[in-house]
């Protein structure tokens, strides 16, 4: 049997949510957005990969369902602490929230696979400042 015979074997995840490759977005924090750059791969339901952002460079583990689109992970930082990100995959990259939960930090965040058309309209967006409306209790 010659290698061309083999049936195709997917190397990663063939769902079109979840394309291996550099993916970029921003994390929400102090009322504003930092950017983010990450290499994720994907498959059988696992997350791995690396990126870097303002804070330092990090490693990610964790999982994902092609049923329902969920995702969570866990970014490390090789110099610091442990964040945990839980969101959502809907063809537009990955929305969700993130938590630090021994300082109870928390906050949104959003990636999508680098070059994707919607992914640009989302990054030239991030340049508007970031809104925050507080309430008081009387």
């Amino acid at each position: 049997m010659h290698d061309d015979d083999l049936p195709d074997v997917p190397t990663s995840e063939t769902d079109d949510r979840f394309p291996s490759g550099t993916w970029v977005g921003y994390f929400i924090q102090w009322n504003s957005r930092s950017r983010t750059e990450l290499d994720l791969f994907f498959k059988d339901g696992l997350i791995s990969g690396a990126g870097a952002d303002w804070v330092g460079e990090f490693i990610v583990k964790g999982r994902y369902q092609v049923d329902d689109g969920k995702c969570w992970w866990t970014k490390r930082y090789l110099k610091g602490h442990d964040v945990a990100y839980q969101g959502y995959a809907e063809g537009k990259g990955i929305w969700g929230l993130w938590e630090i939960p021994q300082i109870a930090g928390r906050g949104g965040f959003h990636i999508w696979p680098k070059g994707t058309p919607e992914g640009d309209a989302v990054e030239a967006e991030e340049a508007e400042p970031v809104t925050t409306v507080i309430f008081e209790t009387v």
